[in-house]
């Protein structure tokens, strides 16, 4: 029943879908990943083709692309409370024709200015013909901003319905379509191909999917523009501060390009072990916050403001938890992890160890990651948009200054590093103002079982780099360096290390009394 399109959630049932989901995507992204590494490299090409999203992106931060869906969800759901399903609908379509006609004008504008700006982004790094390349790719992509605002505007009426299997589709879909563009279109048009890829998908797996999902519940669309509609200074309300507020998290690819882009490959080399940590944070921080949302915005219009604060305590310390464990594996085996994933092709040896060196480091983060997403989701289901926003931009410009020492202290892994610092302020200046404004207390955070799980996810990851370490030692030792680069040798490492990681981290916690070995086993059905 859970695939059922129709299917009204729970909180649990929400979270496991989208967290497979999300695992499986990150898994086809991983995929889109190795098959660009394998083709491309790590160079000139594939720098151009990364910083081509830059201005995409930023199109998206200012004109409310990542943030409608939000919005939405709060504002929608009061019109339901009340009873004006129909007056919601009616102020969904006033913000969806208004914003889609200065989406459009925005995306004809900044066609033109595509070249300039990745000059300027770059800080002049990049040569005539790279910044001719992006330039290409970005015009590509700056339409697939306008599927993806449909598409979140679309979405916020099934997510107010508990229905979250076309959010869950979404991902697949878009990475399934930049391999497809890649195999497709690749020998004719290059590494532009892969940018045809990233806007059929976002056409077909945000604004597709999303608008049968919306025509099968019954959304009503009304082809109007009403600037004076009440409910428009509401959404306004909540909506400009996510618009004009500058986050880490939607920044730092602005601040690793601007670096980066002095050392060639570099750009490659961080964003794809940004990207393979990214998919363990998706799975724990963005599905569990985008499932938790719509059930925080319920109990904190409901009023319920005690077990709204002990609900985002729990999810909060949850995801700590977890987080800290896979840290401890991701970079205990970076190396193997990268080399399997990327190595191979035009993606040499050298890239696989310098990439594993800042996927590691990223993933010391994780635990930040994941619970600054879920702080900023009980914000949001307040409808208190402008207090993180303003946080989050304080962060950032602090941020940017790591950054610049990150860089000239030791290179791009000073960036990854300087990841690091940013997320933990942006993490802790939530949780302190959360706590100040008595909407959820630090008191409720498991704090015992957080440093269980931390004791136990430094025993393993000991122990899984000790094991990694020692094979790599016999084998130059006896002669036999090249067969520890091996792709096979590297899965080989990665099965084993993960195994002891598992029987050290299992024995640890249930040495320090901890209760999550036994409450993984029952969900996962082994007792």
């Amino acid at each position: 029943q859970m695939l059922r399109p129709s299917h009204s959630h729970t909180a649990m049932t929400a979270t496991v879908l989208l967290m497979t989901s999300t695992f499986l995507s990150g898994i086809i992204a991983l995929v889109r990943g190795k098959y660009i590494a394998w083709l491309f490299g790590a160079g000139a090409q594939t720098d151009a083709y990364m910083a081509a999203f830059r201005l995409p992106d930023l199109m998206n931060n200012f004109l409310v692309g990542g943030a409608v869906s939000i919005t939405f969800v709060t504002i929608l759901n009061r019109y339901r409370e009340r009873g004006e399903e129909i007056e919601g609908e009616r102020l969904l379509s006033i913000v969806l024709n208004f914003v889609v006609i200065v989406l459009v004008l925005a995306t004809i504008v900044l066609m033109f200015l595509a070249a300039p700006y990745i000059r300027w982004s770059t800080d002049g790094a990049f040569t005539a013909e790279q910044v001719a390349l992006s330039a290409r790719m970005t015009r590509i992509i700056l339409p697939g901003q306008i599927f993806f605002f449909i598409g979140g505007v679309l979405g916020a009426p099934l997510l107010i319905r508990k229905q979250f299997l076309y959010s869950a589709l979404t991902p697949i879909f878009y990475n399934l379509c930049i391999i497809a563009g890649g195999v497709l279109l690749g020998r004719r048009m290059g590494i532009s191909s892969l940018a045809v890829g990233v806007l059929v998908g976002a056409f077909l797996g945000s604004f597709l999917l999303n608008a049968i999902g919306a025509a099968k519940v019954g959304v009503r669309y009304f082809p109007t523009i009403d600037l004076r509609h009440p409910g428009l200074r509401d959404w306004l309300k909540m909506t400009l501060p996510l618009m004009f507020g500058f986050s880490l998290p939607f920044l730092e690819p602005f601040f690793m390009n601007f670096y980066a882009a002095h050392g060639a490959g570099d750009i490659t080399r961080l964003t794809n072990a940004k990207q393979l940590f990214s998919a363990p944070m998706a799975v724990l921080a963005q599905a569990a916050g985008v499932a938790s949302l719509p059930f925080f915005t319920q109990l904190w219009a409901a009023g319920k403001r005690r077990e709204f604060a002990l609900g985002v305590a729990d999810s909060v310390s949850r995801v700590v938890a977890m987080g800290l464990l896979a840290s401890s594996i991701m970079a205990a085996l970076a190396q193997p992890i990268v080399g399997l994933i990327f190595g191979g092709g035009r993606f040499t040896e050298s890239d696989v160890q310098l990439t594993a060196i800042y996927f590691a480091l990223y993933s010391l983060g994780l635990f930040l990651w994941s619970a600054q997403a879920i702080y900023a989701r009980a914000f949001y289901a307040a409808g208190v948009t402008w207090l993180p926003m303003l946080s989050s931009t304080v962060v950032m410009a602090v941020s940017f200054l790591f950054y610049g020492w990150g860089y000239r202290w030791h290179g791009a892994a000073g960036l990854a590093l300087a990841s690091d610092v940013g997320i933990a302020l942006q993490a802790l200046a939530l949780a302190v103002l959360l706590h100040m404004r008595r909407m959820v207390s630090l008191a409720s955070i498991e704090f015992d079982e957080l440093g269980r799980c931390f004791v136990a996810a430094v025993a393993g990851g000991v122990a899984a780099f000790g094991l990694k370490t020692g094979v790599v030692w016999v084998a130059v030792k006896f002669g036999h360096a090249a067969m520890a680069e091996t792709r096979w040798a590297d899965g080989t490492l990665l099965l084993v290390g993960t195994l002891i990681w598992l029987v050290v981290v299992d024995w640890v916690l249930k040495k320090m009394g901890s209760a999550l070995p036994g409450v993984m086993r029952r969900r996962l059905g082994l007792q």
